[in-house]
Protein backbone atom coordinates (compact mmCIF):
# COMPACT_ATOMS: atom_id res chain seq x y z
CA UNK A 1 0.00 0.00 0.00
CA UNK A 2 1.40 3.16 -0.71
CA UNK A 3 2.08 5.36 2.01
CA UNK A 4 -0.54 8.72 0.85
CA UNK A 5 -2.93 5.82 0.54
CA UNK A 6 -1.85 4.50 4.23
CA UNK A 7 -1.21 8.15 5.33
CA UNK A 8 -5.18 9.19 4.24
CA UNK A 9 -6.33 5.91 5.97
CA UNK A 10 -4.99 7.05 9.34
CA UNK A 11 -6.15 10.42 9.14
CA UNK A 12 -9.91 9.64 8.13
CA UNK A 13 -11.23 9.47 11.45
CA UNK A 14 -10.41 13.18 11.88
CA UNK A 15 -12.86 14.75 9.30
CA UNK A 16 -16.23 15.15 10.76
CA UNK A 17 -19.17 12.83 9.20
CA UNK A 18 -19.58 15.30 6.93
CA UNK A 19 -16.32 15.86 5.26
CA UNK A 20 -16.14 11.71 5.38
CA UNK A 21 -19.40 11.42 3.22
CA UNK A 22 -17.98 14.02 0.91
CA UNK A 23 -14.35 11.90 0.24
CA UNK A 24 -16.46 8.84 -0.06
CA UNK A 25 -18.55 10.59 -2.42
CA UNK A 26 -15.85 11.87 -4.03
CA UNK A 27 -13.74 8.18 -4.62
CA UNK A 28 -16.88 6.82 -5.67
CA UNK A 29 -18.05 9.22 -8.34
CA UNK A 30 -14.20 8.80 -9.57
CA UNK A 31 -15.18 5.09 -10.42
CA UNK A 32 -17.24 6.29 -12.93
CA UNK A 33 -15.79 5.64 -15.96
CA UNK A 34 -19.08 5.93 -18.53
CA UNK A 35 -22.00 8.31 -18.10
CA UNK A 36 -25.24 6.13 -19.14
CA UNK A 37 -28.04 8.83 -20.44
CA UNK A 38 -31.12 6.23 -19.70
CA UNK A 39 -30.21 6.57 -16.43
CA UNK A 40 -31.11 10.63 -16.42
CA UNK A 41 -34.25 9.65 -18.24
CA UNK A 42 -35.10 7.00 -15.18
CA UNK A 43 -34.51 9.35 -12.62
CA UNK A 44 -36.24 12.20 -14.57
CA UNK A 45 -39.00 10.26 -14.66
CA UNK A 46 -38.87 8.68 -11.18
CA UNK A 47 -38.91 12.62 -10.14
CA UNK A 48 -41.97 13.50 -11.89
CA UNK A 49 -44.29 10.48 -10.50
CA UNK A 50 -43.44 11.11 -7.12
CA UNK A 51 -43.67 14.94 -7.61
CA UNK A 52 -47.61 14.05 -9.08
CA UNK A 53 -48.21 11.32 -6.32
CA UNK A 54 -47.23 13.89 -3.61
CA UNK A 55 -49.03 16.57 -6.11
CA UNK A 56 -52.17 14.46 -5.82
CA UNK A 57 -52.19 13.62 -2.45
CA UNK A 58 -51.94 9.95 -2.82
CA UNK A 59 -48.87 9.94 -0.94
CA UNK A 60 -47.63 12.32 2.08
CA UNK A 61 -44.36 13.50 2.41
CA UNK A 62 -42.49 12.78 5.72
CA UNK A 63 -39.30 14.30 7.06
CA UNK A 64 -35.85 13.65 6.92
CA UNK A 65 -35.87 13.91 10.68
CA UNK A 66 -39.03 11.35 10.46
CA UNK A 67 -36.71 9.18 8.58
CA UNK A 68 -33.83 9.05 10.63
CA UNK A 69 -36.17 8.05 13.76
CA UNK A 70 -38.13 5.65 11.87
CA UNK A 71 -33.80 4.07 11.05
CA UNK A 72 -32.93 4.26 14.48
CA UNK A 73 -35.94 2.74 15.29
Amino acid sequence: MAATIKQVIENIKELSADERAFVAHCLISSLEIRHDENVDEAWAVLAEKRYAELAAGSVKAISWEEIKSEIKG
